[in-house]
């Protein structure tokens, strides 16, 4: 797999870097001085407990939670902010919406406009961010469906599809803006045992395209099959990060070994 790695790695870009950052929600301190860097093109896996600050965390990476303290960069770009001397200023939100081009997230519960078409919901974004004409859009938009095995769905409405299906459709628009980084937020928690292998097949297959991927999951033989680093969290706070096989088969911290002792 290392040589797999390496290959896949040549060109790519979404390299991340997450310094001291820290997230209160009231009283509650969801993130903790978290510092984590992710390697470009890599695949990583984020594991704990509810509460425990994983999609959070997430949500920190794209700016859709303005962290409280520390920052986060992508390629070397402050995300949400803007350097100028010393300090950091936060960015108006249609920079952040630019920045966000190069980030897909893929949400527990689809959402997917109910109100378009399948094809309708992919072409969306990269027309309105004037990526792609309309023809080059609908071009694109087959291609992802075609790799997410939905072709055949693209005048369907969401509310036809199968909850898998649904997270496919939201897998393949999250990728039609080229994304250096895809963030999946528990993308089969919300689906029917059955659906689960169909969504992950599909992430397995961006897991060798070179696309930085961020996973929040309870999937722990998904992560064993395609991270290349699984981090565990707990209370807003990493208490252990390794290779999958290290904190998978052989975690150092007792927290982890009776997190995994539960789910596993």
């Amino acid at each position: 797999m290392s040589e797999a790695i390496d290959y896949r790695r040549q060109n790519a870009t979404g390299a991340i870097s997450i310094t001291g950052v820290s997230k209160s929600f009231g009283r509650h301190k969801a993130l903790d001085n978290v510092s984590l860097t992710l390697e470009p093109g890599s695949v990583t896996v984020i594991l704990g407990p509810s509460g425990s600050g994983k999609s959070t965390l997430l949500r920190t990476i794209n700016h859709l939670e303005r962290v409280d303290e520390g920052f986060i960069r992508i390629d070397g770009e402050y995300i949400g902010y803007q350097l100028r001397g010393d300090k950091l200023y936060e960015l108006k939100e249609k920079a952040i919406l630019r920045q966000r081009i190069n980030v897909g997230y893929v949400f527990q519960n689809f959402n997917l406009f109910p109100h378009m078409t399948v094809l309708n919901n992919l072409i969306e974004a990269p027309i309105a961010h004037r990526q792609l004409s309309k023809s080059a859009a609908i071009a694109r938009a087959g291609e992802l469906l075609d790799i997410v095995g939905l072709r055949h769905k693209a005048q369907a409405w969401p509310r036809h599809l199968s909850g898998g299906q649904q997270q496919r459709v939201a897998i393949a628009r999250a990728l039609m803006l080229n994304p250096r980084v895809m963030l999946f937020d528990e993308p089969t928690s919300a689906l029917d045992p059955e659906l689960v292998s169909e969504v992950l097949d599909v992430i397995k297959k961006l897991a060798r395209s070179g696309t930085t991927l961020v996973i929040v999951t309870h999937e722990i033989g998904f992560a064993r099959e395609v991270a290349d680093s699984v981090v565990f969290m707990d209370e807003g706070k990493i208490v252990e990060q390794g290779s999958s096989s290290q904190v998978l088969n052989n975690a150092r911290h007792e927290r982890t070994r009776r997190f995994l002792a539960r789910v596993l």
